[in-house]
């Protein structure tokens, strides 16, 4: 299960919504993604600039295009002096301009995102106020709960960038973790609804099954003339990146183990990576129309 990051957007929506998009096109909106900053306002720019994508799909192309681009800087952003310096510059302006946004504007300016930087300055004020490191859960429970953070404005500062970053955070984090779980149970409900016969994650693991995908089939069913023991749910969008690193990290040995099976990006994927099909990995943005099982035949969708 992988999910996208905070969205509004309906499960309904997203699955009327099912997108492929070519690797050209992908570029373009890669790179206009460069210039934006991991806030709410950036998607009704994104979605001005891109209107025939669903706002689902362009939100889980940002989120991981900006995760890259963090991922490229953090070493820079976590240098010592360069923390301290966020630090020092926050509570200096904290005392000339309690009222302001502080820390999504400095979030704005250093190109950094607001939940990360406000990682970073309450691991400082924590450090500072008890001249030691403070255990990770203690830091963890003040970002989740920022009421908890024994400074009220450095609280409501830290709260503003937990609602307003839509790529890290707390926040997103439960809403990442719902969505890839809503995805779930819609796949679980369609194949219920044909009456195939499967196993899900959680059997299977109790069955002994370390690292499984999210639904094997028992008896296996053919799409497009493909055969599939199993089904893996991703409530992302499938990207050059991220789909490499899953091929190694996941599809492959489920392909050794289980045999051939179905990857359902539910934000849609790059149209060119649905290029395994011979070696068993078939690509989709939504559960299949038309599928046919071996002993009952075309199973088609209920309308």
């Amino acid at each position: 299960m992988e999910s996208v990051s905070g969205s509004s957007a309906s499960v309904a929506d997203k699955a009327v919504n099912q997108m492929q998009i070519c690797r050209a096109e992908y570029r373009t909106i890669g790179r206009f993604i460069e210039q934006l900053r991991p806030t709410r306002q950036c998607m009704k720019i994104l979605q001005t600039q891109f209107p025939h994508l669903p706002p689902s799909t362009l939100l889980s192309i940002f989120s991981q295009e900006y995760q890259k681009r963090i991922k490229r800087s953090m070493s820079r952003h976590h240098a010592p002096d360069v923390v301290k310096a966020y630090y020092q510059r926050y509570r200096s302006e904290a005392k000339t301009r309690p009222t302001a946004p502080l820390l999504l504007e400095l979030a704005n300016q250093v190109d950094l995102s607001p939940a990360l930087l406000a990682r970073l300055i309450v691991e400082c004020f924590l450090e500072e106020r008890e001249a030691s490191v403070s255990s990770r859960h203690v830091l963890n429970n003040m970002l989740r709960e920022p009421y908890l953070i024994p400074d009220l404005l450095l609280a409501k500062h830290v709260e503003q960038c937990t609602v307003n970053d839509c790529c890290y955070g707390p926040l997103v984090d439960c809403i990442k973790h719902a969505i890839g779980l809503e995805h779930e149970d819609m796949l679980r409900d369609k194949l219920r609804e044909r009456n195939l016969s499967f196993l899900d994650e959680n059997q299977l693991r109790a069955k002994g099954y370390d690292k499984t995908p999210d639904i094997i089939l028992e008896v296996p069913i053919a799409v497009d003339g493909h055969i599939v023991h199993w089904i893996e749910s991703k409530a992302s969008f499938g990207d050059d990146h991220s789909h490499h690193t899953y091929l190694n990290e996941q599809f492959w040995s489920y392909c050794n183990r289980f045999g051939p099976g179905l990857v359902i990006y539910w934000y849609g994927f790059i149209s060119e990576l649905d290029c395994q099909r011979d070696r068993g990995i078939l690509l989709k943005d939504g559960f299949p129309s038309d599928i046919v099982t071996l002993c009952q035949g075309p199973a088609r969708s209920r309308v």
